[in-house]
């Protein structure tokens, strides 16, 4: 039932093996579709070509979506080449985090607009540079977080729920004039090289496998599967919202194991 025969979906971030946006590439393959890769650097071009040797070198693509005239020139390229295209799965995230953590009220301006701009606002610029590439019935869909709101995650935190808004917004413009459908992926805490550069992040991701009801944290995978369904005509009747990936966290947040422990903690 699940099948990408005759699809081509444009992805996003494919920075390693370990990313969400790579799982899903590989599963678009391995389910007879197409994709077109964008990397943001010569540097990622040759590691994402390495990644995925079969594909034919007009399927990659350099945008930086920092910069306008990339995202521009490519939905230009896409459209002069006739190019369409049935989902594009939105996977970038960047934040300054190079002067350690530090309070949210001390957050500069500087980084959090440059984090909006490519965290953000690139979901948006995208979605209208291929606004005319799209066929009927795509999915655009966006790697976004669980409701965790984990203090060191600081002014990206606000950024992501800019990034929710934005996908019900999306959806409800792209309805004025196309059937195109927007959605998040709302993930828990994962083991991810993106991940690795956040401070404390480490313990986070320890302290969130033991909130989760399995007492397993969630894999790149299982959040990959799920992006595959909501880049699927399997999920045609789901729109401007957000699909919640976290093992149950978000139910157990008073796990009394977690809670007997921390207890213990504070009494010793």
């Amino acid at each position: 039932m699940l099948s990408f025969e005759g699809k081509k979906v444009v992805i996003t971030g494919v920075a390693n093996k370990k990313s969400v946006a790579y799982h899903v590439a590989q599963d678009i393959l391995s389910l007879g579709g197409d994709v077109i890769l964008t990397v943001q650097t010569e540097n990622h071009l040759a590691k994402a070509q390495k990644l995925f040797p079969d594909l034919d070198s007009g399927n990659f693509f350099i945008v930086d979506c920092e910069k306008d005239s990339d995202v521009e020139n490519f939905g230009k390229v896409l459209a002069d080449r006739q190019v369409r295209v049935d989902g594009l799965l939105h996977s970038i995230a960047f934040a300054n985090y190079s002067k350690g953590p530090v309070p949210f009220h001390e957050t500069l301006w500087e980084d959090y607009q440059q984090a909006n701009k490519i965290s953000c606002y690139s979901l948006m610029s995208l979605s209208n540079t291929l606004k005319d590439c799209f066929n009927p019935g795509s999915s655009v869909v966006t790697v976004s977080i669980s409701n965790t709101k984990a203090t060191n995650y600081g002014y990206m935190g606000p950024i992501k729920a800019s990034l929710d808004s934005a996908v019900a917004f999306l959806a409800k413009s792209f309805s004025e004039f196309s059937d195109v459908r927007f959605n998040a992926i709302c993930s828990g805490p994962l083991k991810t090289s993106a991940s690795a550069g956040i401070p404390g992040y480490v313990d986070n991701y320890i302290f969130a496998e033991q909130l989760t009801l399995r007492k397993k944290a969630l894999a790149t995978k299982e959040v990959s599967q799920a992006t595959i369904f909501l880049l699927s005509s399997m999920s045609s009747g789901i729109n401007g919202t957000g699909l919640l990936i976290d093992a149950g966290m978000s139910v157990n947040y008073f796990d009394q194991a977690v809670v007997k422990s921390a207890v213990n903690n504070l009494e010793s």
